[in-house]
């Protein structure tokens, strides 16, 4: 089998790659270990950007997120007590994020990809890419006891920060950047109205906690805990009394509690592995970086990595141009760093460490009410909030 471009992974990442390609007329294939239900069945992000939206109406996918999705034109910010709210629209001149999980994303992409008659190959065992520091690079994998190989032009490294495509590359050609923070978050969904219209993010002398949503009748709430901390060790009951004590008593007063759908805890980290490119081999998404979910960039930075990837393959193909892939890394990493700075920051500030003391406490304090008194200050965080535009800083 021969394709243009051999897509690995059929994550967002990938799928959103997949569409904009055929949107375009560049033929793709998409490898993807996991099968589709247990691809749909992960629990992600739910906070999309502009830029992310505006790419979801380019690939043609963008009409259930725009009758579904909730526009969020503000959050809020809680410390010592009392929240504040942040203005998107008026500090960013009328940007906003919008809530739409990121399961509602994939769902999307993949009943477009399946009636477009296109080509995912779930359950490929054993993948292998091979010869991409060639011209000539190609995939290989396994179905149903049988190897099969797959010929391509370009490999989009789409699968994640344990998948196949960096750990494949000579570990001398990487440079890799990482923090690893002392805690993680424990995530819980429930069938329940969220307790306020838009997020709140908590500073808490206990610790810190995010309240989000993925509609009106189904709220994801995190607590900040110790990564010594077990789920099974966590009763729903506990979980609903220590959100209680870390959010203000009229939010503790609001909040509606039920049986979780979902419980896990996952470790924050912030990664970036440099380069992106490898001859014929591009990384994009987890595969290359991964923030603290913070600020909710995860999913928006692999769907800009996607942008600049389909645009110079785009310009490869259409334009017989090859100036958009010889800076995707540079043109990619750029806007990466500025949103691991923010993602890094942002989890600075609103978290408890454990080894800091009390005066990393005043301090924290003493910045967050700066910033929620300063316009300068809470544009600062606005801006970054809503995703920095594409061409900023290029």
């Amino acid at each position: 089998m021969r394709t243009q471009v051999a897509i690995i992974g059929a994550g967002p990442s990938g799928l959103l790659l997949g569409q904009l390609l055929h949107t375009a007329g560049i033929d793709a294939v998409i490898l993807e270990r996991q099968s589709a239900d247990y691809v749909l069945s992960r629990i992600r992000a739910g906070v999309l950007e502009q830029v992310t939206i505006d790419l979801m109406d380019e690939a043609g996918v963008g009409t259930r997120m725009h009758q579904q999705g909730l526009v969020h034109n503000g959050f809020d910010m809680l410390f010592k007590g009392q929240r504040h709210r942040i203005n998107l629209d008026r500090l960013t001149g009328g940007r906003h994020v919008m809530v739409y999980g990121q399961t509602e994303v994939t769902k999307d992409l993949m009943e477009a990809r399946q009636l477009a008659g296109l080509t995912t190959i779930y359950q490929a065992d054993r993948v292998q890419v091979l010869d991409f520091d060639t011209d000539h690079p190609r995939v290989t994998y396994e179905k149903e006891g049988k190897t099969h190989e797959l010929a391509c032009d370009f490999i989009a490294g789409c699968d994640g920060f344990h998948g196949v495509c960096r750990a494949s590359v000579p570990r001398s050609a990487l440079q890799e950047y990482e923090k690893v923070y002392p805690f993680g978050w424990l995530g819980l969904l429930s069938d329940t109205p969220p307790v306020h219209e838009e997020l709140i993010y908590a500073n808490s002398p206990r610790g810190f906690a995010l309240c989000s949503m993925r509609s009106m009748n189904r709220s994801r709430y995190y607590l900040q805990v110790p990564l010594t901390d077990k789920v099974e060790n966590w009763s729903d009951e506990d979980f609903w009394q220590e959100l209680r004590l870390r959010l203000d008593q009229e939010a503790g007063q609001q909040l509606v509690t039920g049986p979780s759908l979902e419980k896990s805890i996952a470790p924050l980290r912030s990664f970036v592995s440099e380069p992106l490119r490898f001859h014929r081999l591009f990384l994009a998404g987890d595969a290359g970086h991964i923030v603290p979910p913070t600020g909710a960039k995860g999913l928006n930075l692999a769907a800009t990595d996607v942008k600049y990837l389909f645009d110079a393959l785009r310009e490869h193909y259409l334009e017989k141009s090859s100036a958009g892939l010889n800076h995707y890394s540079e043109t990619a990493l750029k806007r990466i760093w500025r949103a691991e700075r923010f993602s890094w920051w942002f989890t600075q500030l609103m978290h408890r460490f454990p080894e800091a003391g009390e005066i990393n406490q005043k301090l924290q304090e003493a910045e967050l009410d700066y910033l929620v008194h300063s316009d300068s200050g809470m544009r600062t965080i606005a801006e970054n909030y809503v995703g920095l535009p594409l061409n900023f800083g290029l």
